[in-house]
């Protein structure tokens, strides 16, 4: 059984990779749903104002405390390469830095840039805004999974 310092590393790492599945899952169920019935112009300009805001403080600390958290885990798996739960931490570590972190900054932040450059109001934004959603909401699954599959890993790490 993990103990000690490394123990709490791998608690953190549950409860810091299920809190951001827990806002991925908030967007894909029903906030992403919401913004789509709206009128594009309006629904650009909302999901623009949820972009600015997601940058704060409050959900950067979890969502990249996490990657750092994963990435600490990871290392420290391979360092002490213990007998318990060294699969799981990997796998635990891959699944968030790879489908959950690499996923937003390759897949998610791209066409949130591109639709921060349009104007709510254009022809432009009101065209792109049906494939923004499909697209976005898509990519943001994959991320859902990939958080809550790195959580799931990280509690089979500790039984």
């Amino acid at each position: 059984m993990i103990a000690g310092p490394y123990f709490w590393l791998t608690v953190l790492g549950v409860l810091g990779t299920g809190l951001v599945a827990g806002v991925f899952c908030a967007f894909s169920t029903f906030v992403m749903r919401g913004l789509a019935a709206l009128p594009p112009a309006q629904g650009v300009a909302a999901m623009n104002a949820i972009n600015v805001t997601a940058v704060m403080p409050a959900f950067m600390l979890v969502f990249v405390g996490s990657a750092v958290l994963c990435a600490v885990l990871a290392v420290v798996t391979f360092v002490l390469w213990p007998d318990d739960g060294r699969v799981e931490l990997l796998v635990g570590s891959a699944l968030y830095l790879f489908g959950s972190f690499g996923v937003t900054m390759v897949a998610n932040v791209p066409r949130n840039d591109t639709l921060a450059k349009l104007d709510p109001g254009t022809p432009e934004a009101a065209a792109y805004w049906p494939s923004y959603i499909r697209e976005w909401t898509f990519w943001n699954h994959v991320r859902m999974v990939a958080s809550a599959g790195s959580a799931v890993a990280y509690v089979l790490a500790l039984t």
